[in-house]
């Protein structure tokens, strides 16, 4: 186990020669020799657990106030900003090594990052991958918890990447993670800004408060920052810091997208890039907005010097992505997708995809989730009435609320051929059973999510594309037993 001397890791600080083993904000996992992050949650206050981690062999504690426990305490101003800057010391400042490329923005950071850990792997970087979906150590998977985790798993897992073999990194950088301070101390070898729509108002409270958290990407000074100019905020971005290379569909860009053909096998388009250079590309990805994931993955890895075989190679060979228009074939004679649209944004962007490939009707399941942005349920009612032909209306991860009040309020923005069922088995069972031959069935709001959330913390396992395999195989099975 690695030590250090608490004085290496904090700076300004008349310090006494303790040495630190570990770093630990949760008091259950203060051990002996541990260096212990009082930080002010949400729900609890770390400050509290300060007495349970020294009586469990922290050796010091980092906190905002005095507390007098008979241990080196450090008063800092931020816990947070300090646990970033001390756990990248501890671990060997990793990402001064690894070649670290961070994602933020509403949508697409899954789909973006997953295609450009793709391209990086074929142009010979073994890659490492940190989100909402999975992540990739040295190349063994486990599932993610948080989309961008504490600054101590961060740097830690940097750290594992670096011995596991790992050249690089994609993650996912959450504009919670953002705020919080937890990707302070990150040498960015590459950043991208994908968009940003509403959502998280719940946290942020207003959109500029959003926009600032995101913006904290590029005040890491990443050596190169790309933005999405399509998008308001990815203009904004641009213009406040020059430097930023930028990409679009129909936006002037140092990357540009055009000639889009799109359908449920996947999108064709050309690719200019700075040089006059134009790439012709196909990805098993359908929809517009998916051909602006791949315009990101595909600037970035140029700028990073891949060269334009390996891209057009790789993006060929990039399999689909868990939860994002996931196709659930049961040999049923319509057409099932299962994705993580949660905002108006995404759902819009999703539909209208959807509505251009499909010449029968669209029907569609719509979430409303619990404890989040609730200013966004009936907008997204309103856009699922409007370019969907049927709406069922459904909960998701209710937590703390009532299933029924939470689908109220979605069915506020709906139109008349909206129905409503709280029960979300019940309500995926309702969407493909009304279906008819060549119709396309959307569920949208989980995508790979695998647990419900429910009052008090509890889960329930509920995977979507689980559950409408069930209700496909029932259907199907009907329908033979009635011939």
């Amino acid at each position: 186990m690695a030590q250090m001397l608490l004085s290496d890791l904090i700076d300004g600080y008349n310090l006494p020669g303790v040495e630190v083993s570990e770093l630990a904000f949760d008091s259950r996992r203060a051990g002996p020799g541990s260096l212990f992050f009082c930080v002010s949650g949400f729900q609890q206050d770390g400050h509290d657990f300060a007495k349970a981690a020294v009586a469990g062999g922290a050796v010091a504690l980092v906190t905002e106030r005095p507390l007098g426990l008979g241990v080196t305490e450090v008063v800092v101003d931020s816990v947070r900003s300090t646990m970033a800057d001390v756990a990248a010391r501890f671990y060997g400042d990793p990402s001064a090594t690894l070649e670290v490329v961070a994602i933020t923005g509403t949508n697409g950071k899954t789909t973006t990052a997953f295609l450009l850990h793709a391209i990086l792997e074929a142009a010979g970087r073994s890659c490492g991958l940190l989100g909402t979906v999975k992540s990739l150590i040295g190349g063994v998977q486990r599932e993610a918890s948080l989309t961008t985790d504490e600054a101590i798993g961060l740097q830690a897992d940097f750290a594992a990447m670096l011995a596991a073999g790992n050249v690089c990194c994609v993650m996912e950088a959450s504009s919670h993670a953002l705020e919080l301070h937890r990707c302070d101390s990150i040498n960015l070898s590459a950043a991208i800004f994908t968009n940003l729509t509403q959502d998280h108002l719940d946290f942020h409270a207003t959109m500029e408060g959003y926009f600032l958290a995101k913006r904290r990407l590029w005040e890491l000074a990443p050596a190169v920052a790309l933005a999405n100019v399509d998008n308001p905020y990815g203009r904004r971005l641009a213009d406040e810091f020059p430097q930023t290379v930028t990409f679009a569909l129909d936006a002037e860009a140092d990357f540009r997208a055009t000639d889009i053909q799109t359908d449920l096998q996947g999108s064709g388009f050309t690719v200019t890039k700075p040089d006059g250079v134009r790439l012709e590309l196909r990805s098993p990805l359908p929809g517009r907005f998916n051909v602006a994931n791949v315009l990101a993955s595909v600037a970035t890895a140029s700028s990073l010097g891949v060269s334009d075989e390996t891209i057009t190679k790789a993006l060929t060979e990039a399999g689909q992505v868990r939860g994002r228009l996931e196709v659930v074939d049961e040999g049923q004679d319509f057409t099932v997708l299962v994705d993580y649209a949660h905002t108006p944004d995404a759902l819009e962007s999703v539909l209208v995809a959807v509505r251009e490939i499909t010449s029968r009707r669209l029907i569609l399941a719509l979430t409303g989730e619990g404890d989040r942005d609730r200013t966004k349920r009936p907008i997204m009612g309103e856009i699922a009435s409007r370019l969907a032909d049927v709406v069922v209306v459904t909960s998701d991860n209710p937590r703390s609320e009532d299933p029924q009040a939470i689908v109220d309020e979605v069915m506020v923005g709906t139109g008349p051929n909206t129905e409503a069922i709280a029960d979300r088995r019940e309500a995926i069972k309702a969407v493909i059973n009304a279906a008819s031959p060549g119709d396309v069935v959307v569920i949208a709001g989980r995508g790979h999510e695998q647990w419900q959330k429910l009052a008090d913390g509890a889960k329930v396992i509920f995977d979507d594309v689980t559950v409408a395999r069930e209700m496909l195989v029932a259907r199907v099975g009907n329908k033979e037993g009635r011939s």
